[in-house]
């Protein structure tokens, strides 16, 4: 049995990535405080509706952040992973979170259009104003490392659609104290509601793909076998399972059938190619291979355990 790993960690910037959710999360607090009063004294389903979504991502937030502290801890006998995939939960969690507030805020939505109510314009367009400069603040302390991290990438959707939320609040309080448009709040809570659900489904199906342990969609399994079946004296490759165990790691297994009886440190040089060409060209960084020779056990690539 042959397996090696490819990691490379930044204690620095896991630091860095905790205290801009913390400032992320102590804004929003202070956001949703005052949207809630605001939204109250002024009659402003718009900007209660900000105010529910910005509650939303308090708690996505701390999530976050209990997800990324907990990512650091080590493993053990009992957790021999630790706790790699809690951002994954987390993304996966947010993301959900995302569409039910969406469909709240639509329901909301139908009932106030049908019902269209005077609202104080003046406070909407303040509090929505400092929704606007706050959630901005915190979209650009999480921008660089939603990139490369699918829970502060879940983290971060939810700032970004909040902040476009206040622009749209900002928009319909403009209208309603010049023009004294008054449903323009709901079809804005409708079309944040909207806008919600389409960013929510994408973060919510790919942390789902790595949930179910999915193949990641850049890597062809037929492509990894057919260039392990080149190498001398490997006869068959099967039994092969990749996936994806956070936002670092990519881990594959499988069976190798070889043509003779070789040694072990024959088996060595080969593995060691195998990891090499896997990890540069698929970027798997797991390997974890079981040599066999002339064994009776099913040769299908893929086998159903």
């Amino acid at each position: 049995m042959g397996h090696h790993h490819h990691h490379a960690h930044s204690h620095t910037h896991n630091d860095l990535k905790g205290r801009n959710l913390l400032i992320s999360i102590l804004l929003n607090i202070a956001i949703t405080v005052s949207q809630v009063i605001g939204g109250i004294i002024s009659g402003s389903l718009a900007l209660l509706s900000d105010a529910l979504h910005n509650f939303s991502d308090v708690i996505s937030l701390i999530i976050s952040y209990a997800a990324a502290r907990l990512g650091k801890k080590r493993a053990s006998s009992l957790k021999t992973f630790g706790y790699k995939r809690a951002e994954i939960m987390a993304a996966f969690v947010n993301a959900a979170t995302l569409m039910v507030v969406a469909i709240i805020l639509m329901k909301e939505a139908v009932k106030r259009l049908l019902e269209p109510q005077e609202i104080e314009s003046n406070l909407v367009i303040w509090l929505s104003l400092l929704g606007v400069v706050a959630n901005g603040f915190s979209v650009l302390l999480l921008k660089k490392d939603s990139k490369e991290n699918m829970n502060m990438k879940s983290a971060y959707l939810h700032l970004l659609t909040d902040m476009m939320a206040s622009v749209a609040v900002l928009v319909g309080g403009l209208l309603m104290k010049f023009y004294q448009v008054y449903w323009v709040d709901a079809v804005l809570t409708m079309l944040i509601g909207l806008y919600l659900i389409y960013m929510g489904y994408d973060l919510l199906k790919e942390s789902t793909k790595v949930l179910m342990l999915f193949t990641p969609r850049s890597i062809v399994v037929q492509e990894i076998v057919e260039s392990i079946c080149t190498l001398e004296p490997v006869k068959n490759v099967h039994h092969v399972h990749i996936w994806q165990l956070n936002e670092e790691e990519v881990h594959m297994e499988a069976h190798i059938d070889f043509k003779e009886d070789i040694k072990l440190s024959e088996f060595d040089v080969i593995l060691e190619r195998i990891e090499e060409h896997v990890y540069h060209k698929h970027g798997i960084n797991h390997v974890n291979i079981q040599p066999e020779f002339d064994k009776c056990d099913s040769k299908n690539v893929i086998v159903q355990d």
